[in-house]
Parts: C-alpha cells; sequence; structure tokens
C-alpha cells in the first residue's frame, strides 16, 4: 500500500497508478506535478465578455443601497481576479475538457449573502454560500454537499451533507476549496456499480468531508444520468463571486 500527498492531503491506497476508470485526456499541458491551470479563457467553453479581469476585489453596496451585498474591481488588463461582472451574475464557467477522478484547488470570495458552487460533472454540487457564524449546517451551506431538489413542488428532498465544521470565512474574505473527487464507477455494461465519492475536502485548512460518498447528482440535477466523466462547473450566476487560483489536477484512484 502507497502513500500520496495532494495538497497537503493524505490519500492512502488509492493513488496514480493503481487500476482505475481513465479520465478524459486533456488537451492542456499540466505543469509538472500534474496540475491544469483553469485560469484562462480557452480553458472554458465560453467567458461571458462582461467578466472582470483585476488585481483586487472589494465589498460594496448593491443597487439597493444594502452593504457589503455586491463586489467591486477595477479591470485590469492581464488581471488574475475573475469578478462576475457588474451585476453579481453571469452564466457559469463550464470546462471544455472532461475529468474523471480529480483533485481541485479552488479560492473564491463572495459578498454578503451571495451564493455559489463548484460542480463536479456539472451536476454534483459542492455549495458556495455565506454562512459565516452559522451554528448548525446542512447541505445547502458554505462546502455542503448540495441537496436534491424538488423540480415539480419547489422545496428540497432531504438535507444534503452538511460539511463537518463551519469553516466560512465572513464575506470579503478570500476561502480556499480543495476536494479530491472520485467519479461514479461503471460494468462494461454501462451499469453503476459505485457510487461517486468525496474522498476528502478542506475548506481554508479545515476538513469538512471525509470518504462521502454522493449517491446521486445533486440539486435539480438528481436524476439526470451519471457518466464516468464530465466537465467542471463553477456557479456564477447567482450571486457577487470573484475567483483566483483554480486549478484542477486528473488522477486515477482504485475502482
Amino acid at each position: 500500500m502507497r502513500t500520496l500527498q495532494l495538497s497537503g492531503i493524505i490519500v492512502v491506497g488509492i493513488v496514480v497508478g493503481v487500476r482505475g476508470q481513465e479520465p478524459s485526456r486533456s488537451t492542456l499541458a499540466p505543469d509538472s506535478d500534474g496540475w491544469i491551470d483553469l485560469m484562462r479563457p480557452e480553458v472554458w467553453r465560453k467567458v461571458d465578455e462582461r467578466w472582470i479581469f483585476t488585481d483586487e476585489v472589494k465589498l460594496a453596496p448593491n443597487a439597493k443601497g444594502k452593504a457589503d451585498a455586491a463586489l467591486r474591481g477595477e479591470r485590469k488588463e492581464g488581471g488574475k481576479i475573475w469578478l462576475n461582472g457588474e451585476t453579481g451574475r453571469l452564466p457559469n464557467l463550464i470546462t471544455k475538457d472532461a475529468f474523471g477522478d480529480c483533485e481541485i484547488h479552488v479560492e473564491f470570495l463572495i459578498a454578503k449573502g451571495s451564493n455559489g458552487g463548484v460542480k463536479f460533472h456539472e451536476v454534483y454540487e459542492i455549495q458556495i454560500l455565506d454562512s459565516y457564524g452559522k451554528k448548525e449546517l446542512s447541505g445547502s451551506d458554505n462546502g455542503g454537499i448540495y441537496p436534491r431538489a424538488n423540480l415539480e413542488k419547489g422545496g428540497y428532498l432531504d438535507k444534503g451533507i452538511p460539511p463537518q465544521v463551519n469553516a466560512s470565512k465572513p464575506p470579503g474574505e478570500w476561502q480556499t476549496l480543495t476536494a479530491i473527487w472520485r467519479a461514479p464507477r461503471f460494468n462494461d455494461k454501462g451499469e453503476k456499480i459505485a457510487h461517486a465519492m468525496i474522498v476528502k475536502a478542506t475548506l481554508n485548512g479545515h476538513v469538512i468531508h471525509e470518504n462521502v460518498a454522493v449517491k446521486t447528482p445533486t440539486g435539480g440535477n438528481w436524476m439526470k444520468k451519471e457518466t464516468p466523466t464530465g466537465s467542471l462547473m463553477l456557479q456564477s450566476d447567482h450571486g457577487p463571486i470573484a475567483w483566483r487560483n483554480l486549478k484542477i489536477r486528473p488522477l486515477k484512484l482504485a475502482p
């Protein structure tokens, strides 16, 4: 049994080189550690022209004068921070490439009351939300695995899977989410034989999930067909959010 260290996370017995399902081959060149830089427009299917590329983001009042409910940044060529426009709502970012097993590193900053998400295969969501200071958590809170949604009547069908701890920072502060994702497994007939799994996820350095099965897609996607690979989505249409230092590393984990 071998041990591999992934961004400070120790994973035992599921390392690259063990037989698993192959992720789709990326056309993007990884660095020497296998990471693919996602802070490039060509990575994504479409980057709306209203995205603001900047070097600094600050909290600001929204159009109704509510304090800290918006984000502001000045456009700067070559800016390393991506802000979702002046309205805080732009089409989601979806990678051109599909990934199976992978590790992600995501840094984000949200306004007060704002909402976003990171979706593996576009359908399995780790929630981003202003949950700072909240005592009782559900899967709809920051770092949670989002609940299934009732598309006919509205509301949720369950509570999702809450993070182990509320590690959220206040609005206006940068937060870091890391996760090791194991894609669902299928046999030669295309039948699912193992659920997807969050092998380990951290928020701001605190473990929030470990060896947690994700039995179905989340939210309103829960009835959708599952697949061994899929694009990574960054939800950017639910409220003011900024992104920086985004990267993904394809893995090949044990079955």
